[in-house]
């Protein structure tokens, strides 16, 4: 009898799950709510406890970021980025990709990548380079960048998780095993990727083209596209001080010692300093760069952090409803699994990211399995953060949509059977590369 309650439980459970991901958005968060009032009300499980620390972190970033983009702050990161990929047009398989990385941990979101991608396809084609190649790449590396970020909505949600007794693995436990895996994982795929596709010369559908005159042919005579972004000073001072305010959080995060303490005497945990810094980061750029307070809940940050926010509460507090009903029961028994086969975990984050496209959720529904299973903090780290190149695998990303759009030489594609896109290749190489590389280090450094 308990079993067979624990499988209808669980089937609840992935029920709420695939549901809001066929609702997608805050679809996720309402039908994770939906599971948390059958399991409360039908199975009289107790509830679990809601996500509120990572919420507040996630509210505190999103308000930050949002204010910084109103100033002008994102346009600024954009130009620079830009300026950074130009530099080395020929190795821009490479370059790319790292520089919209860095740039993504920096910001905490994806969504810097946007202005970049004409920048890329534009300069990869002027060198002869197919499209694509960094195109694809480049897209999938922002995935990896979100478990590097401190300033992310899933590292939110995984120093939530870990930064309590009796684990106490902090932000920077996890940045030291998350950012090295990363970008070893990025060149390892760039040597990849880098042969991809046929060349532009070799390739009779951008040939075509060509002869037909739909683009020109490659060459330093096209005409150069720009990031379409205004820079401003205003921009590049809210830029700044929003890096200021991350670089602290780093820097509390690696000297405990500065921080202050809390009612018993500890130094205060990171939670909180995350919220105070951004709050505090967030004001500054208000007074300096005079952003118009009432177009930050209209920005794309903005409403892709709520979003966000929304969906990591409905599914995180039916995960740890269930999971804490069962804790026992799944310790002992998906435990002895992982602890044997520990890449069950990675490919759960994976699949996970791939049902929801939301690397917070992901980090919300099976971390918390890896630690009831006893797998090693900087282990775990390390297969986390190369699991979310999972939300790439399917072609339903907007990133994805984008840089198919604006590559005009035709080169990269959403594919007609799901997996045979163009960002498939890159996604299961990066992930395998990243994950591989982060449990190495987890186990040198964690």
């Amino acid at each position: 009898m308990d079993v067979l309650l624990f499988i209808l439980q669980l089937l609840v459970v992935l029920g709420a799950i695939v549901m809001g991901t066929r609702s997608s958005g805050v679809g996720l968060g309402l039908w994770g709510g939906v599971g948390v009032a059958l399991l409360v009300f039908v199975f009289r499980l107790p509830p679990g406890s809601p996500p509120v620390d990572a919420l507040l972190i996630v509210m505190s970033v999103v308000l930050a970021s949002s204010v910084m983009q109103v100033a002008g702050g994102i346009d600024w990161m954009v130009s620079v980025a830009a300026k950074l990929i130009a530099r080395s047009p020929k190795q821009i398989t490479l370059v790319a990709p790292l520089v919209s990385f860095l740039f993504a941990v920096g910001a905490g979101t994806s969504n810097i990548l946007y202005p970049l991608l004409p920048v890329i396809q534009d300069l990869s084609y002027r060198n002869g380079i197919r499209p694509s190649r960094p195109l694809s790449l480049s897209v999938v590396a922002t995935s990896v960048a979100l478990a590097c970020s401190p300033v992310s909505a899933a590292m939110a949600a995984m120093v939530t998780l870990t930064d309590v007794s009796p684990y106490d693995y902090e932000l920077i436990d996890i940045i030291k095993v998350t950012f090295p895996a990363a970008v070893v994982g990025i060149v390892v795929t760039s040597f990849l990727v880098r042969r991809l596709g046929k060349d532009i010369a070799d390739d009779p559908a951008i040939q075509a083209k060509i002869a037909a005159g739909d683009i020109p042919a490659p060459g330093a005579s096209a005409t150069a596209v720009k990031a379409e972004v205004k820079v401003t000073a205003a921009g590049r001072n809210a830029a700044i001080i929003f890096l200021v305010g991350v670089l602290t959080i780093v820097v509390f995060g690696l000297a405990k010692g500065i921080r202050p303490l809390d009612g018993n005497g500890d130094p205060v945990g990171m939670t909180p300093i995350i919220e105070i810094v951004m709050f505090v980061a967030g004001t500054v750029i208000l007074i300096v760069s005079r952003p118009k307070v009432a177009e930050v809940p209209v920005q794309t940050v903005f409403r892709a952090g709520m979003v966000s926010a929304i969906a990591l509460f409905g599914l995180a507090w039916l995960t740890d409803t269930f999971l804490a009903a069962h804790s026992e029961l799944i310790a002992e028994s998906v435990g002895s699994w992982v602890q044997a086969v520990p890449w069950i975990f990675a490919i759960g984050v994976f699949l996970v990211c791939v049902l929801t496209t939301s690397q917070s959720t992901a980090t919300r529904t099976i971390v918390p399995i890896g630690l009831a299973a006893g797998i090693p903090l900087g282990m775990l780290s390390g297969m986390w953060a190369g699991a979310f190149a999972g939300i790439y695998l399917l072609p339903t990303n907007g990133s994805q949509i984008a840089a198919a759009n604006f590559d005009t030489s035709g080169s990269t594609k959403l594919g007609t059977k799901l997996v045979d896109h163009s960002f498939t290749i890159p996604t299961l190489a990066l992930a395998l590369s990243t994950i591989a590389f982060g449990a190495l280090f987890g186990v040198i450094w964690g």
